[in-house]
């Protein structure tokens, strides 16, 4: 049986997944819609819950433009890799083997995902070696992508397939990033700008990594 073709109130919430916060032209230009469809849609999206908005304060003189952002409940539309189950034996794990015994099932999932990693991400320059990176995070459900900013590489993952256990159990936030740092190499800097589940001037609707290389 064919996949159903995605309806506009998907490709729109994908877009916003992907892109972040966004205008209803950006949105329409996007979509290839007319501004009072996309404001339509964008309704429907608020009312049921998936969509919220901020204004932006313009760049030069202006007005405020108002951008459209995936709530949580937005972004529980996406696959979350059987959250319930997870958080579940994360915390049959903490009780019986108590943090200690976490940490060592962290640790040896951080090797033998480190491991796999390598295989996959063997180019030598580093370039090279990122863009091998995103797109196995990419096909692991990350929605990860690779960008330049100037000198240095942004590594973006519009999505947390571990998301819930991540907020049980932080310990997988930093493991992957010393997977990353591992993969980089020594003579790169690895270091997280944005975090799904961060707060303060951490937190953000993504990852986002900076990797830096002398």
């Amino acid at each position: 049986m064919e996949n159903p073709e995605p309806t506009t109130a998907d490709r729109m919430l994908q877009l916003l997944k992907t892109r972040g916060p966004c205008s209803t032209a950006e949105v329409a230009e996007a979509l290839g819609l007319t501004g009072e469809a996309a404001r339509q849609q964008i309704q429907k999206l608020i009312a049921q819950g998936w969509l919220a908005g901020e204004l932006q304060a313009p760049s030069s003189v202006g007005r405020p433009r108002q951008r459209w952002f995936l709530t949580p409940a937005g972004h529980r539309r996406f696959p979350d890799a059987h959250a319930q189950l997870s958080v579940q034996l994360i915390h049959q794990v903490r009780q019986v083997f108590g943090e200690r015994g976490l940490d060592q099932l962290i640790t040896q999932r951080e090797a033998e995902m480190l491991a796999s990693y390598r295989q996959r991400c063997n180019a030598k320059p580093l370039g090279e070696r990122l863009q091998q990176l995103a797109a196995l995070r990419a096909e692991e459900g990350y929605m990860a992508r690779l960008e330049t900013d100037g000198p240095d590489w942004l590594l973006i993952e519009d999505h947390c397939p571990i998301c819930a256990a991540a907020q049980a159990c932080q310990g997988f936030c930093r493991s992957e990033l010393q997977i990353f740092e591992a993969i980089a190499g020594p003579q790169a800097q690895v270091r997280r700008e944005q975090h799904l589940l961060g707060e303060g001037e951490s937190a953000g609707l993504r990852c986002v990594y900076r990797i830096s290389s002398p």
